[in-house]
């Protein structure tokens, strides 16, 4: 019996939030192709976007590449790796990622070049390696790397529970089948686990392109920091940070609709088999 009130379950909600959004993002485009103060805002700003996306792709392969790698090491059979594993996690996410980019920025890389040239001296002494400088390490990979270790905790963490919602007993089978434990992985674990993946991994990595914004405190040049330097400069504040608002949200929107259609895409070819 049908509960009052209720709405089909087959039935689907009209995604006004998106056509309102539509509406504002195509007035503001508008604005900005009629008015020569928002063009021209429009034109500084976006000048850093290519940093961004280049500072969230690198930044987050990086972390994904780490975060497996941490989430294999807290499902090792290794007592020790677990530790070093659940360590990594639990400190680096109590850490702000503000104040992780700052610690790396300014004493990590530091620290990290200290000791390259202490291991690497008697190479340089013969002439077949030059000293490293800490200038020679951009503030731009600077801020990727902060930027990569913070995430990769996260990712880590969500690698973990996706491969453990995988059942177990399809992994015994594997095993009765004499696969290895690499073609266990690549084909019977990782296919299952990325369906539960994926959603938060997406949500991550819109993460990730909003907290990109934080390179600007070391003055990379992406959206934030262009439109920081145009509205010291000009005192068009509103301006200026309602178009950086706008960017951000165009990419982050579009990002969450493209992501959510794959999720989609995804239930559906497995409804399917």
């Amino acid at each position: 019996m049908a509960v009052s009130g209720s709405r089909p379950a087959t039935k689907r909600d009209f995604p006004w939030w998106l056509a309102v959004a539509g509406a504002i993002a195509l007035g503001v485009a508008v604005l900005i192709a009629t008015s020569d103060l928002y063009a021209q805002v429009f034109t500084i700003v976006s000048r850093g976007i290519g940093i961004t996306v280049f500072v969230t792709v690198v930044g987050f392969a990086l972390a994904t590449a780490v975060g497996l790698g941490i989430a294999l090491m807290s499902l090792s059979g290794s007592l020790a790796l677990r530790q070093i594993a659940r360590f990594y996690v639990e400190i680096i996410r109590g850490v702000p990622v503000l104040v992780l980019l700052f610690w790396i920025a300014f004493a990590g890389v530091p620290i990290v070049v200290t000791g390259w040239n202490a291991v690497t001296a008697s190479l340089q002494e013969a002439g077949i390696l030059g000293e490293l400088r800490v200038r020679d390490i951009s503030l731009l990979w600077r801020a990727i790397i902060a930027l990569s270790i913070g995430y990769s905790a996260f990712i880590a963490e969500v690698f973990r529970a996706g491969i453990q919602s995988v059942d177990e007993g399809q992994v015994e089978a594997a095993k009765a089948l004499g696969l290895s434990r690499f073609q266990r992985f690549r084909l019977i674990i990782l296919p299952q686990a990325i369906r539960t993946i994926l959603p938060p991994l997406g949500n991550d990595f819109v993460a990730m392109v909003k907290d990109s914004s934080l390179v600007s405190v070391l003055g990379v040049a992406d959206i934030t920091q262009m439109g920081k330097i145009y509205a010291s400069g000009s005192f068009r504040f509103f301006e200026t940070y309602s178009i950086v608002a706008y960017i951000y949200l165009i990419l982050t929107v579009g990002l969450s609709l493209a992501l959510r259609a794959l999720e989609q895409r995804m239930r559906r070819s497995q409804a399917q088999r």
